[in-house]
C-alpha cells in the first residue's frame, strides 16, 4: 500500500493487541474447517499448519478442536464412499487405490490399514 515501515509496525501491533491477528485462533479455525469441509486427516492438517509457520503448541491446540468420535465416523464414511467409487476388480489394486486416497488426505496409517481390512477383506 506504499506505507512507511513505522506505520506498518504500528498497525500490526494494534491488530495483535486487539486480537485481530491471532495465530492460535487461525490454527483452530483452519483445522476445524479443513476437517469439516475437506475431510482432511490430522497428518495433512499438521503438515499444512507447519508449512504456514504455526508453532507446535498452536498445532496441538488446533488438533484438540477435532472430536475423536466424529473423526473416526468421518474416516468410515469417506472410506466407504471411495471404496464404492473404485471400479477396480483386483483386490490388491482396490486396496492400494483406497489406501493412497486416504493417505493423500492425511489419515493416519494405522487407521487406514484397519479400515482396509474391514472394507476389503
Amino acid at each position: 500500500m506504499g506505507m512507511i515501515s513505522e506505520a506498518i509496525d504500528e498497525i500490526v501491533t494494534h491488530l495483535i493487541q486487539q486480537n485481530y491477528l491471532n495465530e492460535e485462533r487461525f490454527a483452530q479455525s483452519f483445522s476445524r474447517g479443513k476437517f469439516n469441509i475437506k475431510k482432511w486427516g490430522r497428518n495433512r492438517i499438521v503438515s499444512e499448519l507447519k508449512f504456514r509457520g504455526i508453532s507446535k503448541y498452536n498445532i496441538k491446540t488446533a488438533l484438540k478442536e477435532i472430536d475423536d468420535d466424529l473423526y473416526l465416523m468421518t474416516l468410515d464414511s469417506l472410506a466407504k464412499k471411495r471404496c464404492a467409487a473404485i471400479k477396480e476388480t483386483n483386490k490388491q489394486k482396490r486396496r492400494k487405490k483406497l489406501a493412497d486416497y486416504l493417505f493423500y488426505r492425511g489419515w493416519e496409517s494405522h487407521l487406514v490399514y484397519e479400515k482396509l481390512k474391514e472394507l476389503i477383506p
